[in-house]
């Protein structure tokens, strides 16, 4: 399907690239130009809607934190391609990046809604959690016994985050998603885009990289800019703790649903250790 897009200027020989999980990605040069394609359909089981990611992406494009989107259907995604390399948790973690990674984050959230046409969805992680346990439940999944307690820990969780201000997310921040080329940061993959709390994103790229909770606070820190008091924390910790339970849940929906070859089940045990982990430091924060 990538060769055949009504984009190309002649014949192309996409090239597949490694790492999509809900799409198929190719590297396609055509006209001295290099292009990233994602091949993939709506996912209604996680909310994806292909129209929502293309207009996401222009509108980060236009908000200077995301390459140019070439061209657009209901199955497909050709974007510009980034000459640079893919951040790794390790880079994440290191405090010389956070000051570059926060405004790369703030950038987007302030940016994107004054390019963004139309309607946008919100993004809440807690109400994501309740579809998941929805179409868990449909699917008969072997996990259905563990989703009463997935579901009072989320309760608890959505009543520490609290009142939240809004922004527009990216809502899928794992290094995976973020791109270096020498000179500046990029960020991909708005397929999960939508209006939501700062702590998400923040969060979320805390949790997916295994960050310190001192280099967490660093960059709440810069976010914010000033200090971190208790109450800032504990909704942190809660937003970060739903960030991984969420992360479960889509791996356990994934496991029956994608036909991508990929270890799914193994993502699911690691992220249910991380998210374990992330809600006890939560729970040993004082109310």
């Amino acid at each position: 399907m990538a060769a055949t897009l009504p984009c190309w200027g002649g014949l192309v020989s996409p090239v597949p690239l490694a790492g999509g999980l809900t799409n198929d990605n190719f590297l396609v040069q055509d006209g001295g130009e290099r292009y990233v394609v994602r091949v993939g359909g709506d996912i209604l089981a996680h909310n994806i809607v292909r129209t929502t990611e293309a207009a996401a992406s222009r509108s980060a494009h236009a908000a200077g934190v995301s390459p140019r989107v070439h061209y657009a259907d209901a199955n497909a995604l050709v974007i510009g391609f980034v000459d640079g390399r893919t951040l790794t948790p390790e880079d994440v973690r290191a405090p010389e990046n956070h000051a570059r990674l926060v405004d790369l984050i703030k950038r987007a959230h302030r940016e994107i809604p004054k390019h963004f046409p139309g309607p946008a969805p919100l993004f809440w992680v807690f109400q994501v959690v309740r579809h998941y346990d929805r179409v868990l439940r449909e699917l008969h999944s072997p996990h259905v016994s563990s989703l009463p307690a997935f579901g009072r820990m989320a309760e608890r969780l959505e009543q520490a985050v609290g009142q939240i201000d809004i922004v527009f997310g990216h809502n899928d921040m794992l290094p995976a998603n973020l791109l270096d080329d020498g000179e500046r940061l990029w960020l991909v993959d708005w397929e999960y885009a939508g209006f939501n709390s700062p702590l998400f994103d923040l969060g979320g790229l805390a949790s997916n990289s295994e960050a310190s909770p001192d280099a967490a606070e660093h960059m709440m820190e810069l976010y914010f800019e000033r200090p971190v008091d208790h109450d800032l924390r504990r909704r942190m910790a809660a937003m970060s703790a739903a960030s991984l339970l969420r992360e479960t849940l889509w791996s356990m929906v994934s496991e029956q649903t994608s036909a991508i070859g990929f270890d799914y089940p193994a993502y699911t045990s690691e992220n249910l250790r991380r998210f374990n982990a992330a809600y006890a430091a939560f729970e040993d924060i004082p109310t």
